[in-house]
């Protein structure tokens, strides 16, 4: 089968597609026939061996991956052999097929396309777990959303807003801006302004009142982390998501300030340790979907063959949304 192959760390133009055998599906996996890939900032950090996970060499990158159940291995119950599925996998979606753990496979609508599904997987389920589980968010809060024009900042700005939330979404351009805005924000503020541990301040709170904001969602980090600090009301969270920006440092007296609260976010953990909230934010999340109150912006697709382009093109942020990979399955 057709698979990228990372045989030593490096950019993305030094991988190549090979042909690999197909994976065998392990007790509590499954063997998926993939149809579409989606794309993820995690992938490039881990083809460069600038990831957390460092798989062992070498390996096939990607999490999201959407399509049909080829094979089951012992123990697998809730999946049988057709049954359409998303998965969010460690890595080895970048191929043809792929083994996943049960968990970490939800059941596919008939109505939901493959291409979709696999734009949803990570970025959603992400923005929800980030939103109504490290959050706590509680309807009605104001939430400020960083990087809003991005993968997990358009879910994130879609499941505040269908929740009842009212959206602060951060952008760094008026183009950028306007999409955060048809998805569903109530304000747009500048990311790109001089002086953004002031600037960002003013901005949210000419937006969401003088209070502030309830949630910061920042998967960003850098200098902006440590602006949107500023930003929060009595009580407020910021949960930590990424660091595209570089990873901040925060003194914590600025905690103490405002009673305000510091949560981190891994998605991956909670596949571990709390099963039961991606079980909730998936149904949750399919749902938001099937009432069109949720749809991810697929801004291309790119064939398997064509990873190098599609990846470059993700990488140099110059589409917002999503970018997926097909696989050539009907």
């Amino acid at each position: 089968m057709r698979a990228v192959l990372v045989e030593e760390f490096g950019p993305v133009d030094s991988h190549k597609l090979g042909e690999i055998d197909p994976p065998t599906p392990g007790a509590g996996e499954v063997l998926i026939d993939i149809h579409a890939i989606g794309i993820n900032f995690p992938d490039t950090l881990m083809m460069q061996g600038l990831y957390q996970t460092k798989p062992e060499r070498p390996f096939t990158p990607g999490r999201d991956v959407a399509g049909v159940i080829s094979g089951v291995g012992d123990d697998v119950t809730g999946f049988k052999v057709g049954d359409r599925v998303m998965a969010i996998v460690p890595w080895g979606a970048y191929a043809e097929t792929c083994v996943a753990q049960t968990v970490r496979c939800f059941h596919l609508p008939d109505d939901v396309d493959y291409v979709t599904a696999a734009g949803m997987a990570t970025v959603y389920m992400t923005s929800w777990v980030a939103l109504m589980e490290r959050g706590g968010y509680q309807p009605g809060d104001k939430v400020l959303i960083l990087g809003a024009s991005g993968g997990v900042g358009l879910a994130a700005v879609q499941i505040a807003k269908a929740h009842g939330a009212f959206v602060v979404g951060g952008s760094s351009s008026e183009e950028r801006g306007k999409i955060v805005l048809e998805n569903g924000a109530d304000a747009v503020i500048d990311l790109s302004v001089d002086d953004i541990n002031e600037n960002l301040r003013q901005q949210v709170f000419a937006a969401a009142g003088k209070e502030g904001v309830d949630i910061v969602l920042d998967p960003l980090g850098g200098d902006i982390f440590t602006a949107a600090l500023r930003t929060l009301a009595f009580a407020g969270r910021i949960v930590c998501i990424g660091f595209i920006a570089g990873i901040p440092t925060a003194r914590a007296n600025y905690f103490n300030v405002k009673n305000v609260t510091l949560v981190g976010m891994a998605l991956d953990l909670h596949f571990r340790f709390k099963p039961s909230v991606i079980k909730a934010a998936a149904e949750d999340v399919l749902k938001l979907l099937a009432e069109g109150k949720i749809a991810p912006r697929i801004e291309g697709t790119y064939d398997l063959n064509d990873f190098q382009t599609a990846l470059s093109q993700f990488k140099a942020t110059k589409s917002p949304g999503k970018l997926v990979l097909t696989t050539g399955r009907s």
